[in-house]
């Protein structure tokens, strides 16, 4: 059973940072493609970031040169460093894991709540 756990949310004020984490179990990690999403309210979920098994990234245009996915297979562990965050980027943000099988898995998700 897979199962992601994110954490690191939280309130921050504009220009702030935060690092999203998501631990993935119960998958072969290091053959997933992982990718954070969010979704804000009154608003349908978008694609923040991905990362590939191989380690390419692509991010959504809004979030370029300020957030910066990564992961540590050894820790079944993939990162959203998040700087110079704007009030926009409020949302309730969702670990992804794409498996080797072609299946697809959330987390539970993480508020993210930026201040102006």
């Amino acid at each position: 059973q897979v199962q992601l756990v994110e954490s690191g949310g939280g309130l921050v004020q504009a220009g702030g940072s935060l690092r999203l984490s998501c631990v993935a179990s119960g998958s072969i990690f290091s053959l997933s493609a992982m990718g954070w999403h969010r979704q804000a309210p009154g608003k349908q979920r978008e694609l923040v970031a991905v990362i590939t098994s191989g380690g390419a990234t692509n991010y959504a245009d809004s979030v370029k040169g300020r957030f910066t996915i990564s992961r540590d297979n050894a820790k079944n562990t993939v990162y959203l460093q998040m700087n110079s965050l704007k009030p926009e980027d409020t949302a309730v943000y969702y670990c992804n894991e794409n498996s080797w099988d072609k299946l697809s898995y959330w987390g539970q998700g993480t508020q993210v709540t930026v201040s102006s």
